[in-house]
């Protein structure tokens, strides 16, 4: 088992990675990291000696004045290094630099001094370094105005405003679940290499990523229907759209029911994709669920009985209840990273129907269960 700590933990990249490694408590120990360690030369010093892998993600992106940003980068890495030398770590060092490495901006030289400073750390003191030059992330959680261009699209698109196109450049880009396997793979790997540029998997114009989160928009946030999803890019996109929406205040959305003397008709679920609809009944005071995906797509549509859904980011202690009534039939659909349950609070059998995108793959469920 690897004992592995990451300086940015709490950060874009560093909360996938470290949720991500959790999925694998067999393989690695994650070692708990707060910002206020680089402090404190005794704090940092117990963090890196407990460490057999250090991923130092912590960084600033963005600030009015370039020179804080350069100066902040290089401060940290030298203080990690410092770490490293006094405690006489020999622990492989993973480093994110970026692309912009070299471009004429300081945020790039700031990438790059970091890089030299850890490879030559490596040389002289027997340790492993992996110096990763990544190429423009997007994903859940992202900050808008911060980490992606994307994360500012979905954001306004959620939030009743309209995206602003500065340079329809083509963009070459990584989903955040991609770059965090590629560093896992560095690690288990666990060798040097002082730089190693990370593929991109998608290239896409900045005017094409808006479409098809204009699209995303209309079709699903104002009206619920699920979009073609044609490519792994297609999937990754919608997943990361669906995270900025106002989770809290948007759901349950109710159906509309068509009525007549007969009963009622009401439409679950349009889809662009196919999946797999099922069916079940819950009998009162019965909870099921306590799961949570990191790349499917489900609905819970309640059409007879009374239920309390609940969610809960993996990462968070915030709980989102929902209550809905099959008087009036309604859904939830389940954001990716968040655990989630459904419990027959009535005194009559409860008739939900359920629709993933994927049939069920018993050796790739992507189901992990945790309490909400």
């Amino acid at each position: 088992m690897k004992k592995v700590g990451i300086t940015g933990q709490n950060g874009f990249v560093g909360s996938h990675l470290y949720n991500t490694l959790g999925l694998q408590p067999e393989k690695f120990e994650r070692i708990s990291f707060e910002r206020d360690f680089f402090d404190s030369p005794e704090k940092l010093d117990d963090f890196v000696k407990q460490c057999d892998v250090i991923v130092h993600l912590a960084a600033m992106n963005r600030h009015p004045d370039p020179e804080v940003i350069f100066n902040n980068n290089v401060e940290l890495a030298k203080k990690l290094k410092s770490s490293l030398e006094r405690t006489g770590s020999k622990a492989h060092v993973l480093f994110s630099s970026s692309s912009q490495e070299e471009r004429d901006n300081l945020y790039g030289k700031s990438k790059k001094e970091g890089r030299e400073l850890f490879a030559d750390w490596a040389k002289n003191n027997g340790g492993k370094f992996t110096g990763m030059i990544i190429p423009n992330v997007f994903g859940p959680f992202g900050k808008p105005n911060y980490n992606s261009f994307i994360a500012t699209f979905c954001h306004k698109l959620t939030h009743g405003e309209n995206p602003v196109i500065d340079n329809d450049g083509e963009v070459k880009l990584i989903y955040v679940g991609e770059l965090v396997q590629e560093i896992i793979n560095q690690i288990e790997v666990a060798e040097t290499n002082e730089l190693y540029e990370v593929p991109h998997t998608s290239v896409n114009k900045v005017s094409e990523v808006l479409a098809k989160l204009e699209n995303y928009k209309k079709l699903y946030f104002d009206n619920g229907e699920i979009p073609v999803l044609e490519t792994k890019f297609d999937l990754n996109l919608f997943n990361t759209f669906r995270c900025y929406f106002d989770i809290k205040n948007h759901y349950p959305v109710k159906f509309t029911q068509h009525t007549d003397p007969r009963g009622a008709f009401v439409e679950v679920i349009r889809l662009g994709i196919g999946g797999q609809c099922s069916f079940s009944t819950t009998v009162p005071g019965i909870t099921r669920g306590n799961h949570f995906h990191t790349r499917k797509i489900e609905r819970f549509a309640v059409i007879k009985g009374k239920a309390l859904i609940q969610l809960r980011k993996i990462d968070s202690d915030e709980v989102l209840d929902f209550y809905l009534d099959g008087n009036e039939p309604a859904y939830v659909d389940m954001p990716i990273w968040y655990t989630h349950n459904i419990k027959n609070i009535g005194e009559e059998e409860l008739y939900t129907i359920f629709w993933i995108n994927e049939p069920f793959n018993p050796e790739d469920s992507d189901t992990y269960f945790v309490e909400v």
